[in-house]
């Protein structure tokens, strides 16, 4: 977990005039491992940062100092009706959660710069999402049942051990002692130093959109008042 977890989760507590106590007591955790939190001693599970998003009201984003942002913009504008519709919290954050780690897996592959390993990890990723589509959409009686040419017997197969040859290839060239092993992948192993470059990059990126987007949004109200 970064630094900027460790900072927020302070000022967010001291901001609601709690102590270490009642703010622990809250979130179902003791004193002592939460105090390891805001000192950055310890990292925390993934379900403590969505409980305490839920508690502080604020987005795991901006727990976690990707972006400036207290909240997410829950409301998404349907383009079939052009009405406003409200999405459930909890996937807008699993959705952006998805979406981040999607990011830093191919940020990883542009620093490895091997196209071929990039595209085996694409295929294996999109295998995936077919299959769990599939399912999902077979679920639902009104879905458009003839979506899909093959049949369901035959994508288990096909599906199935298509994933099982892209994850042999993905684990022989992530291997060190294999022959496809890609040598690149050492270019991982990032010092410190560029780690908090790259996050500060990201975390200026988001900022600059949030900027942009208010000033569209102020400029959209501008435009409605001139009409009236």
């Amino acid at each position: 977990m970064n630094r900027d977890f460790a900072h927020t989760i302070t000022l967010l507590r001291k901001e609601k005039k709690l102590t270490q106590k009642e703010a622990a007591e809250s979130l179902g955790i003791s004193q002592a491992l939460l105090s390891h939190y805001e000192k950055g001693i310890r990292e925390c599970s993934l379900a403590f940062v969505v409980k305490a998003a839920d508690f502080y009201d604020v987005s795991c984003d901006y727990l976690l100092g990707r972006t400036a942002e207290r909240q997410y913009d829950l409301t998404e504008l349907s383009s079939d009706h052009g009405e406003f519709r409200t999405q459930n919290a909890s996937q807008m954050v699993n959705k952006r959660l998805l979406d981040n780690t999607a990011g830093i897996l191919y940020d990883s592959l542009a620093e490895v710069g091997n196209r071929k390993l990039t595209r085996v990890v694409s295929l294996y990723l999109m295998l995936a999402y077919y299959k769990i589509l599939r399912l999902v959409f077979r679920a639902n009686p009104s879905s458009a049942q003839e979506m899909f040419t093959v049949s369901d017997r035959l994508y288990r197969g096909y599906t199935s051990a298509a994933q099982e040859k892209v994850f042999t290839d993905l684990e022989n060239m992530c291997t060190r002692d294999s022959d496809a092993y890609v040598q690149n992948l050492d270019n991982l192993m990032i010092s410190p130093e560029r780690a908090e470059k790259a996050r500060r990059y990201r975390f200026e990126a988001d900022r600059k959109r949030s900027d942009n987007k208010n000033k569209n949004n102020g400029q959209q109200e501008a435009i409605k008042d001139t009409d009236l």
